[in-house]
């Protein structure tokens, strides 16, 4: 029917939090401290859809990103204007790729990462 979530575990919950909070802007719709496994969940949501699940677990093993492997490889997040947003995203500190082309749908996209380096694509609707 659609994807219902993401679910993300990042290496520092509080860096993360605020990434995808006050950098991105996402909504959060619940926070909740697991006792029993030491560990956040946060759910998180943009305008009123449930997006991305943030998990924070102690010690988790890195993830590389780079070289691209199996699995998956990013997110992209749909935007109105890539100028406007990667210009925003370099105003809060992030490093952003250059804007290129889809050579399929002719759509400006471009890449910038997480703080745990996760690839992260804004792709012009």
């Amino acid at each position: 029917m659609k994807i219902h979530h993401i679910a993300i575990i990042c290496s520092d919950y509080e860096v993360s939090k605020e990434f995808y909070t006050d950098v991105l802007g996402l909504n959060i719709i619940r926070e909740v401290y697991r006792e029993e496994r030491q560990s956040y969940k946060l759910d998180l949501a943009i305008g009123d859809h449930y997006v991305i699940e943030l998990f924070s677990f102690p010690n988790p093993p890195k993830r590389p990103s780079r070289p691209e492997s199996c699995g998956l490889r990013h997110l992209a997040f749909s935007v109105e204007n890539v100028g406007e947003k990667r210009q925003e995203l370099i105003n809060k500190g992030l490093d952003c790729e250059t804007i290129r082309i889809d050579e399929f749908t002719g759509k400006e996209f471009f890449f910038t990462q997480d703080p745990d380096d996760l690839p992260l694509e804004f792709y012009e609707i």
